[in-house]
């Protein structure tokens, strides 16, 4: 309930009842909440906290997990707004296939919201020239930039480059993605990176291999610290 005594002095609540309703991209119903009703954004699968502070895997105690002690990624942090399961795996389905680009604004939200470190600088996981032509746009870089503008961050282009144009990760078996996308990304030395802590953010973790091979060439090159910010995070049945 507002504060202030007359509703048109509470220029929120003016302007939303002056838009339209619109369908939420879930159930349908009309909704004045955005994208998402509330009963929709309620219902998505946020991941909880108690996760792999490395890989993001839910772990019991936040505690480091066995397969990160073994072998650890190259990328020190990893950050997930949501588990990939239903519905959440439609909307990212959507933004990335369908060119519902307003998404990517909802999902880099959702994201931000749960970042609780100041990295000095943030990146998308690049396309390879071929794809971005083929698809028109990368997600990522929508998302990152979103994320850069909310959390008035630095964001890095240019700098990091897609060298090889390999087979979708997701068209592989698990055991397949490390191999696929070894060297398959360029950073060039210089200021942009070196000494510095870089966020890499991506739409889905599965295996994390893009982002391991691309957060072992930032550190080849000279970053510090290397994060991943995924929107969604694929867990283990």
């Amino acid at each position: 309930m507002s504060i202030l005594p007359d509703p048109l002095l509470n220029i929120r609540t003016f302007v939303a009842r002056l838009l339209p309703a619109q369908p939420c991209l879930l159930c349908g119903v009309l909704s004045d909440n955005g994208l998402c009703c509330p009963a929709c954004r309620a219902a998505l699968p946020y991941l909880e906290r108690d996760v792999c502070p490395v890989c993001a895997r839910p772990v019991p105690g936040a505690a480091v997990c066995g397969r990160c002690l073994q072998e650890a990624p190259a990328f020190d942090h990893s950050i997930a707004a949501f588990a990939y399961r239903f519905p959440l795996d439609q909307l990212v389905k959507a933004l990335k296939f369908r060119e519902h680009l307003i998404l990517a604004n909802f999902l880099a939200d959702a994201l931000a919201a749960r970042v609780d470190s100041r990295p000095d600088a943030v990146l998308a996981l690049p396309l390879h020239p071929a794809r971005l032509r083929g698809r028109g746009f990368n997600q990522s870089q929508l998302l990152a930039a979103r994320i850069a503008r909310r959390l008035a961050l630095p964001l890095l282009t240019g700098c990091v480059g897609r060298v090889r144009d390999t087979p979708p990760q997701s068209s592989l078996p698990l055991h397949a993605r490390r191999k696929n996308v070894r060297s398959a990304f360029a950073v060039g030395r210089g200021e942009a990176v070196e000494g510095k802590h870089i966020a890499i953010v991506d739409d889905v973790m599965t295996s994390g291999a893009s982002l391991d091979a691309l957060a072992g060439a930032l550190k080849r090159a000279g970053a510090r610290e290397v994060s991943a910010w995924v929107v969604a995070r694929t867990l283990p049945h």
